[in-house]
């Protein structure tokens, strides 16, 4: 599999998004690394990491999309960003797959633009794993719909499933809808509407409204709700994690006794940070796109770079777009 990574995307620097891909070289055999972004820049980077040149390249692309820039604007004046340039790649068929942790709304933009949407898909929406007592579940939109119709949602919910089926093996995913309360009737006006949808969908094995204290519970498969609420569970969640962990540091170097017991507690902490920390899930895909186009934390250190391109080369060998295509147009057919 060929994945094409932005070298320019991050808060962190070409740097770091290299130091991921030489992590991931060495852990996949069989992959080929497209790095798009300023050649003479990255080339002094990779003579000073010494990457492994056989199965690594670069593709120049003379512009940068930043962080702050103008989403649309952005990717419609910078025709040669690394950003526009990697995903041409994929639309080209030179890629299998396309990694950036940068400006996530360019991103979104730019692979709607570059890819367009599979046929019959209303919006394509930002989906990743998040972690539960059981395992993992499928969390959708997050952030690419922040005005969303309940038909949307809808269609959310066959995509999760689909997502759950292939990758995460689950025989029959069950759907929830992220709502104030779990009784039916509860919510805004889209929200009853789309669970009004959800339960006569016959594609999908929908148990009705979830409230968000019980998302990690491990009772749901595929958890759906509009993009504005999904970024901000995301981001709260991020932000409990790391208050826990903080304040939990803090006390334990307050007492001797608590030093003491952190030396016999250590082990299972470190689990239990591994779970929770989002640079262990890769990154989010957006889902819909004739092309799989992934999006990284924009904070990602190497491990999350290396973990984003694990994500993209799996669902590249997987061909989960073309069974995501195949399964709408057997919808379209059935109307």
């Amino acid at each position: 599999m060929k994945i094409v990574v932005d070298g320019m995307g991050g808060d962190r620097g070409s740097e770091e998004i290299l130091k991921g891909i030489s992590l991931a070289l060495n852990e996949i055999p069989d992959i080929h690394i497209i790095v798009v972004g300023k050649e003479e820049l990255l080339k002094k980077i990779i003579k000073k990491l010494n990457i492994d040149n056989n199965r690594f390249e670069v593709v120049n692309a003379t512009e940068t999309i930043e962080m702050d820039d103008d989403p649309v604007q952005a990717v419609r004046q910078k025709k040669d960003s690394s950003l526009n340039v990697g995903l041409e790649l994929v639309k080209n068929g030179i890629g299998d797959a396309f990694v950036s942790a940068g400006n996530t709304g360019a991103h979104i933009s730019a692979s709607q633009l570059k890819l367009r949407r599979i046929k019959g898909i209303l919006r394509p929406a930002i989906a990743t794993v998040f972690p539960s007592k059981k395992g993992n579940f499928v969390f959708m939109d997050m952030g690419a719909n922040a005005d969303t119709k309940a038909e949307f949602i809808n269609q959310f919910a066959i995509m999760g499933s689909e997502f759950a089926k292939d990758i995460l093996k689950k025989e029959k995913p069950t759907v929830g809808l992220l709502n104030i309360g779990s009784e039916e009737g509860k919510g805004n006006e889209v929200t009853r509407e789309a669970f009004n949808l959800l339960k006569e969908n016959s594609s999908i094995n929908f148990i009705g409204n979830i409230e968000s204290r019980d998302m990690m519970d491990g009772k749901v498969d595929v958890i759906v709700t509009d993009g504005f609420t999904g970024n901000m569970v995301l981001k709260t969640s991020e932000g409990v994690a790391k208050f826990i962990f903080e304040t939990l540091k803090e006390e334990i170097m307050k007492s001797f006794l608590a030093k003491i017991g952190f030396i016999f507690m250590k082990k299972a902490l470190k689990k239990m940070k591994n779970k929770l920390d989002s640079s262990e899930y890769g990154g989010a895909l957006f889902l819909g796109l004739n092309g799989i186009s992934i999006k990284a934390h924009g904070n990602s250190d190497a491990i999350a770079f290396k973990n984003a391109i694990k994500v993209a080369d799996k669902f590249a060998k997987n061909k989960f777009v073309e069974k995501l295509r195949t399964t709408f147009e057997e919808k379209e057919k059935n109307i």
